[in-house]
C-alpha cells in the first residue's frame, strides 16, 4: 500500500516537473515553479492590515481562510498600478504559509527543461537586488522568462511579521 502512495506521489511530482506559471507585470514576463501553486483567483476586496511593508496589501478571506496577499509589482520595485479585470492573485504556499501574490496577468504553464535555465546574472551584494528573488532565466521557444524562486520572496522576519497578523 505504502509503495503505491509513493509511486503515485513520484508520478504527481513527475507531472510538474519543468512546469512554470507565466504571468506578467507590466511588459515583464516571469515564472513561478507550478508545484507551489495552490490555485489562480480573480482580484478580491482587500482588507489592509496597519504595519505591514507597503508592498503586503493587505488579507483576504478565502473560503474561510485568511491569507495575506502581495502585490508582486510593489515588491520588485514597479510602479503601482490600478487593479483591472485581468488582475490575478496567484495563490501559493511557501513553507508554511499561503500568500496571494498580485500580478496583471496570468499568460500559460509552460514547461521549461531544467537545461533551458541559466542561472541569474551577477550582480553586487545589493540586499535590494531583484536577482535575490530569482530562480534564473527560462528559455522558451521565442521568450526570456524570468523565474522566480517563490522560498526567497519573502524574508524571514517577513513570514515571522505575516504569520504574527494573521
Amino acid at each position: 500500500m505504502s509503495e503505491l502512495l509513493e509511486n503515485l506521489i513520484e508520478n504527481e511530482e513527475d507531472t510538474q516537473k519543468d512546469k512554470y506559471l507565466i504571468f506578467s507585470i507590466s511588459k515583464e514576463y516571469y515564472g513561478i515553479d507550478i508545484k507551489y501553486v495552490i490555485e489562480i483567483i480573480g482580484i478580491e476586496p482587500i482588507t489592509e492590515v496597519p504595519e505591514l511593508p507597503n508592498f503586503i496589501k493587505g488579507v483576504i478571506n478565502l473560503r474561510g481562510k485568511i491569507i495575506p496577499v502581495m502585490d508582486v509589482r510593489l515588491k520588485f520595485k514597479k510602479e503601482e498600478k490600478e487593479y483591472d479585470d485581468r488582475t490575478c492573485i496567484i495563490v501559493v504556499e511557501i513553507g508554511n504559509i499561503c500568500i496571494g501574490l498580485i500580478i496583471d496577468r496570468v499568460v500559460e504553464v509552460a514547461t521549461i527543461d531544467e537545461n533551458n535555465i541559466s542561472p541569474p546574472p551577477k550582480t553586487s551584494s545589493n540586499k535590494d537586488s531583484f536577482n535575490k528573488y530569482m530562480k534564473g532565466i527560462g528559455k522558451t521557444q521565442n521568450a526570456i522568462r524570468l523565474l522566480i524562486d517563490c522560498q526567497k520572496l519573502l524574508e524571514q522576519e517577513e513570514i515571522e511579521e505575516l504569520t504574527n497578523k494573521e
